[in-house]
């Protein structure tokens, strides 16, 4: 491989049509402008409705893929201590995301007074606010602040769960632990995308738990396998059996798309010409900012909802205009962010800040309101 996995254009490409489907299911998702606009379009709209989502698999497996890549591209654990690299990564995630949130809570405060819809979120309480500021807002059931956020905090969950497998089977004792130690962690993760896919996967009340999603994730990681192999036929063979057999017990198309996108990385990235590719210079640079636009992009379509629908209550042509423009000003949001926020390598100073940042905003707002 010539160039960090990170860094391959294709790849940025693909997060950037997932990040763009994710905006535009979400525009689609929470109105009130998708529902006075739904006539013009009525099937693209049922279309974002219903399974825009589903390119949140895409993320999960480039997040596996990705994962693999930088924690154990031979299998084995190239990090030094667990504890660093699941707290560097919380730090990573969790700077832009409180950024993002407590735009989200504020943008919410403004507009909760003249525009009544389900989409906007209720006044926040203490606990809420603690437990989005930690990731664990859906597992203490506890309203998520903004629309996706829940994704965070499972990827900082399948993180953390490969960084402690890869770190457990590096401290197991003996001679032979040691020299087959890449290829029991490795048989660990199959073992563990076959458990999800088969099992944890249909089960819906997993989901807030990184087990639900180990599948895709996992898929993700065998794609990165079977790019680097000197022949990908064991590797495609194991990811067709997992994602074959899930389907055959139960079909859900999601894990159609986990296990498409994962098939079709190790075709493309085993492609000379494609991974040489500079891509789609626009799609190349929304996917590099894909996770500053995904935080930041609810509370920009909350705001511009709020204001086209007050001015234009029952008009689809300016409704729809007005998700497009909607959709324009989350690029750019995104774009300040990952500038001035994302790009930075943040420390824990920095997260404890903004978390606090948080915290203290959403009291007030919540103080603000009732006292009035």
């Amino acid at each position: 491989m010539s160039s960090s996995p990170s860094r391959m254009p294709l790849i940025d490409m693909v997060k950037g049509v997932a990040c763009i489907t994710i905006v535009w299911h979400h525009l689609a998702f929470y109105g009130p402008m998708s529902d006075i606009a739904q006539p013009l379009a009525p099937a693209l709209m049922a279309w974002l409705y219903d399974y825009g989502r589903m390119a949140v698999q895409v993320f999960l497996v480039l997040g596996g893929y990705l994962a693999a890549a930088s924690l154990a591209p031979q299998g084995v654990a190239r990090f030094d201590h667990a504890g660093n690299a699941v707290a560097k990564r919380f730090v990573r995630l969790v700077v832009p995301y409180a950024v993002a949130l407590l735009l989200t809570v504020v943008v919410a405060a403004l507009v909760r007074p003249w525009m009544e819809h389900s989409s906007v979120p209720g006044e926040p309480t203490l606990a809420q606010l603690l437990a989005n500021a930690l990731l664990l807002q859906d597992i203490v059931d506890e309203d998520a602040l903004s629309a996706g956020v829940w994704y965070v905090a499972i990827d900082f969950q399948l993180f953390a769960l490969s960084v402690l497998l890869w770190a457990g089977v590096r401290a197991l004792p003996g001679v032979w632990a040691q020299r087959h130690g890449a290829v029991l962690a490795r048989v660990l993760i199959v073992a563990g995308v076959a458990a999800s896919l088969w099992v944890f996967n249909r089960m819906a009340g997993l989901d807030m738990w990184a087990i639900y999603f180990l599948g895709a994730y996992g898929l993700g990681m065998l794609a990165y396998w079977a790019v680097r192999a000197a022949s990908p036929v064991g590797w495609l063979s194991a990811m067709v059996l997992l994602g074959g057999v899930a389907l055959a017990l139960d079909f859900r198309g999601r894990i159609v798309v986990a296990l498409v996108t994962a098939l079709c990385l190790v075709v493309a990235l085993r492609s000379e010409r494609l991974r040489a590719w500079g891509g789609f210079a626009p799609l190349v640079r929304v996917g590099q900012m894909s996770y500053s636009i995904f935080l930041v992009h609810f509370a920009v379509c909350l705001l511009v909802n709020a204001v086209v629908s007050h001015l234009w209550p029952a008009s689809p042509v300016p409704n729809a205009l007005g998700m497009l423009l909607a959709f324009v000003l989350s690029l750019a949001a995104g774009r300040l962010l990952y500038l001035r926020v994302e790009r930075h390598v943040p420390t824990w100073s920095t997260a404890l800040r903004w978390q606090a940042g948080l915290v203290g905003t959403g009291l007030l707002v919540a103080v603000t309101n009732n006292g009035f």
